[in-house]
């Protein structure tokens, strides 16, 4: 079975908004057996909608939109669709009763405007799905046999009635039409490696196949492998996937540090937590963007002792005992000056390791002999009695060096753990 998605607003098309909700029913739809084929974005334009309305019926089974169900003028969806389906809409009795009390039960009052939102097809034409965590309902219009759903542009209402209403609708819908095919994926996480370099390594997975499909994703310091099956059943399409996650993994090795929402922060978190590790950091460039990843995780108090950020080389002396003739000799951003920041955390803090991170985040401040993007990072393991460096050039804005600077230390730290705390 065949899907599209069609996003609707203006504030989407001029990037005001960013479109999260074609991503979570693009999600949904996948896993309930639909080929997603195509997503639109149109503005709040009766004739652009229509067109893309129609356009998506030829191609698709299933049509999803979001946005455009509200009580102001611009709110078109609704009657745009009756229009291209040729379906007259009725004023329903109940859904406005709901609109009604919805705004008595907050002590507001109800402009006249927002009856419209009770408009919903006529009875053989579609029906509507009651919406608990808003005014506007979900809608369904049927034309044969094919369906549009129309969800609300609020993301915890169009989440709710996908939930709630369309998944079983549409899982009722595939069961009647005889098209149960399974599609699932795996999201393979890695860390350490650049697109280009994993590609080359999983080249042959990715062009290969076609069930199977091997597609590769890069993000913020990490990249991502997605496998994704379609079978007769789930359980065939998982052990399918099955096969190839295991070469995948073979192949990478530590890499990989996760699969499907695992954050790598997450994975750290529990690594720190298994061993009874405890942790401090000294950070300079990253300005405490990876205390931050590691107090976003619950339960960090049990290994995270506490988190300095030194900007300045007085900070660095003063804070964690760096030396002067460190700084004179080698500067703040070099393996040394690294390497004693991680020291001075750890005997400041009394913790089992220390991590830290100095560097070049840009735009300005770099030289030749040390680069916008050059960042030195430092590992004291007191337990194990041993200490750790490296040094990475990182490309981007200066969001990005932080960004991939934090990523980069937690996978240090993530790999030692592994390997000597196992």
């Amino acid at each position: 079975m065949k899907a599209e998605i069609i996003s609707v607003g203006t504030e989407l098309l001029l990037g005001q908004i960013v479109d999260t909700n074609a991503a979570y029913v693009a999600r949904s739809l996948a896993e309930l057996g639909f080929s997603v084929y195509r997503k639109t974005t149109v503005g709040d334009n009766r004739a652009r909608l229509a067109n893309a309305v129609r356009e998506a019926l030829e191609r698709a089974d299933v049509v999803v939109t979001t946005g455009g169900l509200g009580p102001t003028e611009d709110d078109l969806t609704r009657e745009t669709i009756a229009e291209v389906l040729g379906v007259q809409l009725m004023e329903n009795p109940e859904v406005l009763a709901y609109i009604k009390g919805y705004f008595v039960s907050r002590g507001a009052c109800m402009t006249e405007n927002n009856t419209k939102q009770a408009l919903v097809p006529r009875p053989g034409a579609g029906s509507y799905f009651p919406n608990t965590m808003g005014t506007a309902p979900g809608i369904t219009f049927e034309a044969g046999e094919k369906r549009v759903i129309c969800l609300p542009g609020v993301p915890r209402e169009m989440i709710y009635l996908m939930e709630t209403h369309v998944e079983p609708y549409l899982r009722a819908y595939l069961t009647r039409s005889g098209a149960c095919e399974a599609i699932v994926s795996k999201i393979i996480r890695t860390v350490g490696i650049g697109e280009a370099a994993l590609e080359e390594r999983i080249l042959d997975l990715a062009h290969d196949r076609t069930n199977p499909t091997v597609a590769i994703y890069a993000g913020a310091g990490e990249c991502q492998i997605r496998v994704t099956a379609s079978a007769e059943g789930e359980a065939e399409a998982w052990r399918l996937i099955e096969s190839v996650q295991r070469e995948i993994k073979a192949r990478l090795g530590s890499v990989v540090y996760g699969y499907d929402d695992d954050a790598l922060e997450v994975v750290v978190a529990g690594r720190l937590a298994a061993a009874g590790a405890t942790l401090a950091v000294a950070e300079s460039c990253t300005g405490g963007l990876i205390c931050g990843l590691l107090t976003d995780v619950a339960g960090s108090s049990s290994f995270l002792e506490r988190g300095i950020v030194t900007y300045s080389n007085s900070a660095k002396r003063d804070e964690l005992g760096v030396r002067g003739p460190t700084l004179d000799a080698y500067g703040a951003v070099s393996r040394e000056t690294a390497l004693e920041m991680a020291c001075g955390v750890v005997r400041k803090a009394g913790t089992d390791i220390g991590l830290s991170v100095t560097g070049v985040a840009g735009p300005g401040g770099g030289s030749s002999d040390k680069p916008v993007g050059l960042v030195h990072f430092g590992l004291v393991d007191a337990k194990k009695v041993s200490v750790m460096s490296a040094r990475m050039r990182f490309g981007g804005d200066r969001c990005s060096v932080r960004v991939r600077a934090s990523k980069f230390a937690l996978d240090m730290l993530r790999r030692r753990l592994e390997n000597a705390w196992a």
